[in-house]
Order: structure tokens, then sequence, then C-alpha cells
């Protein structure tokens, strides 16, 4: 009988040690933490600068005016000036705008299309040629201020034309991979980069 005390105390021993040492052990495994759409989609936010484009230019325009009277040019009114200056554009897609789906090893994420985000001239790369000035028919601020408007839109026409909106679209397809890829989840996951609908 004191033998098979021992010997049932010694297996419930050996039980509690390979319950232990076998809880600890998956306890300790190393878990793949869950991809989530929420964990992706704001990680790529974070990282939205690196996925826009920059489009550098450099332009020259003139501006010319002069006042007419029932069809006629009126002497003396004539105003004009050559201006050169140096421009930036920055484009690419509005990630709040995306929306990212995971089913099974597949993750689709759908870019909604790229845009201009911003357009500035360096102001201190302004340099105005060949100015004439007309006492009748003086250069005002405006001109300048609606002259720069103009001359924009005709630049950002002129590069969408080029196009910079699929390039910039590319380059997003391009940075969020790169994003994926250093987590290797692009490894564990077949990833699918479209436009939205």
């Amino acid at each position: 009988m004191k033998t098979k005390k021992k010997f049932i105390i010694v297996i419930v021993i050996l039980l509690l040690i390979g319950v232990f040492f076998g809880g600890y052990k998956l306890g300790s495994e190393k878990k793949e933490p869950k991809i989530s759409e929420s964990l992706l989609k704001n990680r790529l936010e974070r990282a939205s600068q690196l996925i826009s484009l920059d489009y550098i230019y450099t332009n020259m325009s003139e501006y010319s005016d002069v006042n007419y009277f029932y069809g006629w040019e009126v002497p003396f009114t004539e105003k004009k000036f050559i201006i050169s200056y140096n421009g930036s554009i920055k484009s690419g897609v509005d990630l709040k705008q995306m929306n990212i789906s995971i089913s099974g090893d597949t993750i689709d994420i759908k870019l909604p299309p790229a845009k201009i985000l911003a357009h500035e001239i360096d102001e201190n790369s302004i340099k105005i040629f060949n100015e004439k000035n007309s006492i009748f028919n003086p250069l005002k601020v405006d001109d300048m201020k609606d002259f720069t408007i103009d001359q924009k839109e005709k630049v950002e026409k002129d590069a969408i034309k080029k196009g910079l909106l699929d390039q910039a679209f590319t380059k997003a397809q391009e940075s969020i991979m790169e994003i994926l890829s250093i987590d290797k989840i692009n490894e564990k996951y077949k990833i699918n980069i479209n436009k939205l609908n």
C-alpha cells in the first residue's frame, strides 16, 4: 500500500511538472501579432509624407494689358512684364480615403485617385524683366496676384497632362509596398493595390 501511494504521488508530481513545463512552453512561444485593417491603415497614414511626389519646375511668362475703346487700342495704356520663378507641386493620394480589407492571406488596398496636395511658388526666385508701365494704366499689385494665380493653374494643367498624377499614384503604390516590406508583411500576404472605383 505504501508503494502504491508513493507511485501515485510520483505520477501526480510528474503530471504537475509536465503540465507546468507544457504551459510554460506554449505561453513562451512567440505569437505573431494579428494584422488588422485599422492597424495597416494607421501605419500607412503616418507615412503619408513618404507617399507623395514633388514636381519642381521653373516657369517664365509674359503679362500684357492694354486699354481698349470701342475695339481700338488706346495709346499710352500698355503695361507688361516678363516674370521668371521656381515652384513646386506636391501630389499624392489622400490616405484617409483608402479602403483596406484582409481576407485570408490577401490584403486588398483601394486608393483614391492621386491629386494635387499643394502648389507653392518660391518668392525668392521671382525675377521680373522688361517691365513696361503706363501713366494711364499703371501696374498694380492685383495684376501680379491675378497673373500668379492664372499661371499656377496653367502649370498644374500642364503637369497633369504630362502624367504627374499617374506618376504620383505609381509612387504611392511603390511606397506602400516598401512600408509593408519593413515588417515582412508582403512575404506573408499577397498584396493588391488598386484605385477606388
